[in-house]
């Protein structure tokens, strides 16, 4: 299945402020292969699908724009909480060092890893857990990006990130950037949204 343009055109760049190592990142992972195959036909229109367990892939806008807010660099470790599909962590995997994704329901944990495996990623590292606590075993991490939606902030999460590092998290509705400068902790509220619900 070919990825038409007017995924990239119309829903990616605009998504991702025309940033074009995104957007390449974008083409060289296809969303169908995230979806079941009853779904392919809708993979590369704007919206999110259920993956089972009650959850959800989210929008492809939304994966540009929160990869955008994330800006991770070519040497970056990226912590992600919510593996879900996988698609958000293998766009980072074309964008950083080193990804390390927290999942809390086995059936994704497995069909997410697999789906990763036959597109040749190696720099995804997986693990079932409760995401709230992070992966203390290999913090700190440059970036930290959550998919659900949390109540409130995740003070044990801001413990596992560097200084001058960002986390992109959506809280009670709000999608924010939050950038730990020493003591400081710099909030940006985005935009409205709407994920599933973060879950301990």
């Amino acid at each position: 299945m070919k990825i038409p343009e007017d995924y990239i055109q119309k829903i990616i760049l605009p998504s991702c402020n025309y940033d074009k190592r995104i957007a390449e990142a974008f083409i060289k992972i296809p969303r169908h292969y995230f979806v079941d195959e009853a779904l392919h036909k809708l993979a590369y229109k704007d919206e999110a699908l259920p993956i089972g367990f009650g959850q959800t892939i989210s929008k492809p806008s939304t994966v540009a724009k929160m990869t955008f807010l994330l800006d991770p660099k070519p040497a970056d470790k990226v912590l992600e909480i919510g593996t879900g599909s996988g698609f958000q962590a293998a766009i980072l995997s074309k964008l950083a060092s080193e990804v390390f994704t927290v999942e809390r329901i086995s059936g994704l944990y497995k069909r997410a890893s697999s789906t990763i495996r036959k597109l040749f990623i190696n720099n995804v590292r997986f693990k079932i857990d409760n995401g709230k606590i992070g992966w203390e075993e290999n913090a700190p991490f440059d970036k930290i990006i959550v998919t659900a939606e949390a109540e409130n902030f995740p003070d044990e999460l801001l413990l596992q990130l560097k200084n001058n590092g960002k986390m992109v998290i959506p809280i009670k509705g709000i999608l924010k950037v939050f950038t730990k400068k020493d003591a400081d902790l710099i909030e940006e509220a985005v935009s409205e949204c709407k994920f599933v619900k973060f879950v301990t």
